[in-house]
């Protein structure tokens, strides 16, 4: 799979770091070369000895090597690979290459290069949940880097929740996946993703809870696989995938143009939350409070972005997927959407007070399809596009470009 591909694995510190040496025996075994660099913290938890055995190269980890930098060694470690891995990668080290430090020979490779990044996260679920190391994340993602994991479960002090590094095998399977050309190469998606607002007036404006989290994960997902992307977003707190067209809207109305432009596709997924309503009488300047009561809002029906797809006649969508936010009688519902839209799936999940689903980093979807629902269990955003983008491929190959 991996036959003479140059992988530079960066270990961080962690005790997370004793399955850097199974990831190392299974990225040899697939005919990786294997370049090891080691921070100051990852020999704390395993030794270069160990490492330096089984990846069968020199073990890498003083940026001030007499002998290496006479070479300038660490502009030579990153350029020569064709991925960087990162595996694990602590709260700390991401918090350093996301702000472009560079005060050892990890974080230099990471801001010397040009090649692709892959980061396996590795932490206590409260560091994961954190904001700063949210704000971290959105930077990487933003900057082109790409993420597998964190899992979810229990963790070696106790906790439980999204935190644990993934295992070596789902790395490799993404590192495989980076470095092959992609079983969607080739094939154009659309993608929607955020909310829409709807002015009200120059001030105010009618929207809803969506981050954008879902969309933007299943975009990663697609690209990942080789599709060319157009990522249309309302204004979304989650920061849009690299490498797509990106196309930013505000309103329904923007939104609909803009994914009728973006046609022809071979698929197009409706992550966003549309609002369905908008102000028809929206105020020009802004309403101000008056003794004659409150002011009258006049409701106008917005255009309705999945239909419109699904209705087209020659130049339909090979596979048009819409999703399904509902607060009761979810699958019902969801069923009764697609039969309504003509779109071939829903996504549809459970977003009444209490999931967090909505601005959360996790989610619980139900498929519809033509052969009837399927529950998926609660799992990270992440996993449900890379799920959701599987089945995706199934289609679509199934499907002559």
């Amino acid at each position: 799979m991996l036959h003479d591909k140059r992988i530079l694995l960066i270990i961080g510190g962690g005790i997370a770091a004793y399955k850097a040496l199974e990831l190392i025996r299974l990225l040899r075994g697939a005919g990786a070369v294997v370049t090891p660099v080691m921070t100051r913290a990852a020999g704390e938890f395993v030794t270069p000895l160990s490492v330096a055995a089984l990846a069968g190269e020199t073990v890498h980890g003083a940026l001030f090597d007499l002998t290496a930098e006479a070479e300038m060694g660490h502009i030579q470690l990153s350029r020569v690979a064709d991925l960087i891995v990162v595996a694990p990668a602590t709260a700390h080290l991401m918090a350093r290459a996301a702000a472009g430090l560079s005060d050892d020979l990890a974080t230099t490779l990471l801001l010397a290069t040009d090649t692709p990044v892959l980061i396996a996260p590795a932490m206590n679920v409260r560091m994961w949940d954190h904001p700063a190391t949210q704000r971290n994340l959105a930077v990487l993602m933003a900057d082109g880097v790409a993420f597998v994991g964190p899992d979810v479960g229990d963790m070696a002090c106790g906790e439980h929740g999204p935190g644990r590094l993934a295992e070596p095998a789902a790395i490799l399977a993404a590192i495989v996946q980076r470095l092959s050309p992609g079983p969607l190469r080739g094939r154009h998606v659309i993608v929607t993703s955020g909310p829409t607002h709807e002015p009200i007036d120059p001030v105010r404006y009618i929207a809803n809870r969506s981050s954008g989290a879902q969309g933007t994960a299943i975009g990663r997902a697609l690209v990942a696989a080789g599709a060319t992307v157009t990522f249309v977003t309302g204004p979304a707190v989650v920061p849009p995938p690299a490498d797509t067209t990106l196309v930013r809207v505000e309103t329904a109305q923007a939104m609909h143009d803009a994914v009728m432009a973006a046609l022809p596709a071979d698929a197009v997924v409706c992550a966003a939350a549309v609002a369905d309503w908008r102000v028809a009488n929206a105020g020009a300047q802004k309403m101000k409070k008056s003794v004659d009561g409150l002011p009258v809002l006049t409701f106008a029906e917005n255009p309705d972005i999945l239909a419109a797809v699904s209705r087209l006649g020659d130049g339909r969508p090979a596979l048009v997927v819409g999703f399904a936010a509902e607060t009761q009688d979810v699958t019902r519902l969801a069923t009764q959407k697609r039969a309504r839209k003509g779109c071939d799936w829903i996504v549809a999940n459970d977003v009444s007070a209490g999931t967090c689903i909505m601005g959360g980093t996790e989610n619980a979807v139900t498929l519809v399809t033509d052969a009837g629902a399927e529950d998926w269990p609660r799992m990270g955003k992440d996993a449900v596009a890379e799920r959701l983008v599987a089945r995706m491929v199934d289609v679509l190959t199934a499907v002559t470009p």
